[in-house]
């Protein structure tokens, strides 16, 4: 429970319209993995946290819930593998699509640092964000940088850019076993 849904939490006890129990902490693992739809921005723009029901209104009951299903199956088969190799994948985006003929399609990245909350599960405590493999470095980086997110975003140094990719090849290795040749 970090980022948009701690900030929801702490208003209103939910995550885009689902409660959630009382008196979760920051970075508290929820009891069971929810889908949190979203619709997508502009460009330029964040994409806008949906309820459930809202969803069902722009897919279609039957559609809306096939999305979910699948959503939960991937993301909760993909947070087991990590798991196994240190890595806690706090959340992630999956965005879909149809083709001509109503068929649903996994589309875009998935489950990469850039799509998804990678943290370390020997550094997890609940009520402290922890460090991450993922685009978090950034987005931290900005907000220390007094940016007011209005575009264009400010250049990245080459330090902060550095360290962002070293980040991803440690979630790469750590994931895969592997090392990352560049």
């Amino acid at each position: 429970l970090v980022g948009s849904g701690w900030k929801e939490y702490k208003a209103n006890g939910t995550v885009c319209g689902i409660p959630l129990p009382a008196g979760l902490q920051e970075a508290s693992k929820l009891p069971a993995p929810i889908f949190t739809p979203s619709s997508k921005a502009d460009v330029g723009d964040h994409d806008e946290n949906i309820t459930l029901e809202k969803c069902a209104q722009l897919l279609g009951a039957d559609l809306a819930d096939k999305v979910a299903k699948v959503s939960l199956r991937l993301y909760q088969e993909a947070a087991e593998y990590a798991l196994t190799r240190g890595i806690i994948i706090a959340d992630t985006k999956f965005e879909f699509g149809l083709d001509a003929a109503g068929e649903l399609y996994l589309i875009d990245e998935v489950l990469t640092p850039d799509s998804s909350r990678f943290w370390p599960a020997d550094q997890y405590v609940v009520g402290k964000n922890p460090p991450s493999f993922d685009k978090q470095y950034v987005r931290d980086w900005l907000e220390s940088s007094g940016w007011n997110k209005t575009p264009p975003a400010p250049v990245l140094p080459a330090d902060v850019a550095a360290k962002t990719s070293e980040k991803y090849r440690e979630a790469y290795t750590k994931l895969t076993g592997k090392q990352l040749v560049v």
